[in-house]
């Protein structure tokens, strides 16, 4: 039986090496103990056991280092830290046509569902494509 587990093991490890995801790295734990427990019983019950339960203390062990690795937090860079902000029109907005928004010092094409004279202050909403959508703001409602 110690046989099969090696083979199970180069499976899963051959698996791991071809995923850039953890996939199977827990059952890797848990066939080498039961590797280790075949040299010891040729219990084929316990020997699955063994590997589901190291398996399983494996992946609840790890959960929470997997998730710090996995997770990265998203800063914003260039163009989309400017959704949000506020910018001010340099060309009128119409339904029709579009207009320009500068905000943060650089110019953008910009759309929006209304027309929006110059020198309005706008929110900008999304980014779509390379085009602002923005909403224009009642001087009450600046942040």
């Amino acid at each position: 039986m110690s046989l099969i587990w090696i083979i199970v093991f180069i499976i899963l490890t051959t698996i791991e090496l071809m995923t850039i995801n953890l996939v199977s790295i827990w059952f890797i734990i848990g066939t080498i103990a039961s590797f280790i427990t075949s040299l010891f019983t040729d219990n084929i019950t316990v020997q699955i056991g063994i590997f589901i339960i190291v398996s399983f203390i494996s992946l609840l062990c790890t959960k929470n280092i997997v998730k710090k690795i996995k997770t990265k937090k998203i800063t914003p860079t260039n163009f989309d830290r400017i959704i949000g902000l506020i910018g001010i029109v340099t060309k009128e907005i119409s339904n029709d046509n579009f207009g320009e928004v500068k905000v943060d010092g650089k110019y953008w094409t910009a759309i929006a569902k209304e027309e929006i004279k110059i020198n309005s202050k706008v929110e900008i909403l999304s980014i779509e494509g390379v085009k602002l959508s923005v909403k224009k703001i009642k001087e009450g409602d600046i942040k």
